[in-house]
């Protein structure tokens, strides 16, 4: 079985960066994925680029903090910040169109930087959402990167990433027990979603999940990958 364990939420928070380059050079994090508009993005990128055995890949917003882009005002408030949230399943569908620009708009940011783009996922799995798939697809095939799984592309697994996604390496189910319940999955590849940070001011302000991060931290740079659960 193959095995990534992908931080979310690089460049959030210096303490997030922190905590996922310990995690990578000490432990499990074989890779990460960078929020283009987090309050830690050049840190992150000036870390990843001292750090060059983290893969890094691009982990897509429409659920916090301001857009990149400048023309898309239908998916913001009128303090200009993006509108959506968690409970996005419940929104009326988004301005495809403004949805796309805003990404490519991350994506371009993204490679700006000089960074390797390794894969796509999303803040919330927001690229999951049903009215976004089309989208998903074209930036997935125009950029020739993988993409999380998500059910709504079922009928595109050639794009995944892998063939499973483990979410439950988190809040109550972050535990010493993780490679046996990997295992449990059978599955020619998976994908682990984490959180390790150290916990600062900035991540108490824009985030409820905190001190688990650490906990997190803690076990990915503790436990050790069986020779069974090989990394992709």
């Amino acid at each position: 079985m193959k095995v990534l364990f992908n931080a979310d939420d690089f460049g959030l928070t210096t303490g997030i960066n922190d905590g996922i380059i310990a995690s990578h050079l000490n432990g499990l994090v074989d890779s990460a994925t960078l929020m283009m508009n987090g309050l830690a993005v050049d840190h992150a990128v000036s870390t990843a680029k001292k750090t060059p055995s983290l893969k890094v890949g691009i982990h897509l917003v429409l659920t916090w903090g301001k857009p990149l882009s400048k023309d898309v005002p239908d998916l913001m408030n009128e303090e200009g910040f993006f509108k959506y949230r968690n409970t996005y399943a419940q929104s009326e569908r988004p301005n495809i169109e403004q949805v796309e620009l805003e990404w490519k708009t991350q994506i371009e940011a993204f490679l700006k930087t000089g960074l390797d783009l390794h894969h796509i996922d999303s803040h919330h799995h927001i690229h999951g959402w049903e009215p976004l798939k089309d989208v998903v697809m074209k930036l997935a095939n125009e950029y020739r990167v993988p993409i999380r799984k998500v059910d709504s592309l079922s009928e595109h697994k050639e794009i995944f990433l892998s063939n499973e996604l483990y979410l439950d390496f988190y809040g109550s189910g972050v535990s010493e027990n993780i490679f046996e319940k990997l295992k449990e999955l059978e599955s020619e590849s998976v994908e682990v979603m984490c959180h390790p940070a150290y916990v600062d001011e900035d991540l108490r302000t824009v985030s409820s999940y905190c001190e688990l991060r650490e906990r997190e931290l803690e076990l990915l740079c503790r436990l050790k990958r069986p020779d069974w659960a090989k990394t992709f």
